[in-house]
């Protein structure tokens, strides 16, 4: 859940609502949701820190964890154990009592922080529009497109078209819109989301986010946040994370090379485009994709509809 951090406890009634709660903040949030998760949030990382700091029942849990040779267990009995230990001793159960209220405080505040953060990027998703009144200018998209533009205007009690930062506006119009200051326009509203020098802006709680996360992992014993977070992970260390991303760039960026450069001459063929820029590579992915494959995802999607796919999820599910 946003800005919360849990323990590797089973998954309580608790656990269940605030996870759906905190998805409909994300999703589908106002006023009345925003203000209950600001109160919320710094209850619950209260709460399970009240867990995770408990020191008799850490005593407990230590007991059978320095005991385990010893006991007769099953490997997922084992695995829990370990889960179940390590969930309380990563997050400070081990800490004295006064660095167990610094890390309390940091909790605290770090809940706050990422709830802020996630509300402001959603405050300036809603907050953009893109109307257009002249069809002459939306050359190239797709009738359900357009039909979802015109519905979302017609909400807005406007005329035209509006489009927004949300996936299914953004990404259509990115990929099929011909009118190149549309895709720029879109671009540059969607890379600058939050980071614009308003109410909104991210940039100061990124910082604090930053340094409190990594006086927490200092207070935890770890060189940094990404160690502690690695550490449970399959990657293990930022060393490891380093190796394989300079592994996967010896490997990958030949064909990237090969494919950019491919894409940039079919712009130039196509459209005179001197210099592929990051709003032209969906749009050109797409058409270059339609000659060479005369594949068209639009003629897709009436196979994916909402029922089709629910109905396709639940058939694997009982068959698996």
């Amino acid at each position: 859940m946003t800005g919360v951090q849990t323990c590797a406890l089973p998954i309580s009634q608790l656990d269940r609502v605030t996870s759906i709660f905190f998805n409909l903040n994300s999703a589908e949030t106002n006023e009345e949701i925003q203000k209950l998760a600001q109160e919320i949030s710094p209850l619950l990382s209260e709460f399970g820190n009240d867990i995770r700091l408990n020191e008799q029942l850490f005593k407990r849990v230590k007991a059978v964890w320095e005991a385990r040779k010893e006991l007769t267990l099953s490997k997922e009995q084992q695995m829990l154990l370990e889960k179940t230990y390590k969930g309380f001793s990563r997050n400070g159960a081990n800490l004295p009592e006064e660095k167990k209220s610094i890390l309390r405080d940091i909790d605290k505040k770090l809940s706050q922080l990422s709830l802020k953060f996630g509300e402001n990027v959603l405050a300036e998703t809603n907050a953009f529009e893109l109307h257009i009144t002249n069809e002459e200018e939306l050359k190239g998209l797709p009738e359900s497109t357009l039909e979802a533009a015109a519905d979302e205007a017609k909400s807005r009690n406007k005329d035209g078209w509006v489009f927004t930062l949300n996936y299914p506006s953004y990404i259509p119009l990115m990929t099929y819109a011909e009118n190149r200051e549309l895709r720029k326009k879109m671009s540059f509203a969607f890379g600058s989301k939050a980071f614009q020098g308003n109410e909104y802006d991210n940039r100061e709680n990124v910082k604090q986010i930053v340094r409190l996360r990594q006086q927490r992992a200092a207070l935890l014993g770890y060189k940094t946040h990404a160690h502690f977070v690695l550490e449970e992970r399959m990657a293990k260390s930022p060393e490891n994370v380093e190796r394989f991303l300079q592994d996967l760039l010896e490997k990958a960026k030949p064909a990237a090379e090969r494919e950019f450069t491919q894409l940039a001459n079919f712009a130039k063929k196509r459209d005179g485009i001197e210099e592929l820029q990051k709003w032209d590579s969906a749009f050109y992915s797409e058409k270059l994709k339609q000659e060479l494959f005369e594949l068209d995802d639009e003629q897709l999607k009436p196979y994916f509809k909402l029922e089709n796919v629910i109905d396709g999820v639940f058939t694997i599910a009982q068959k698996l």
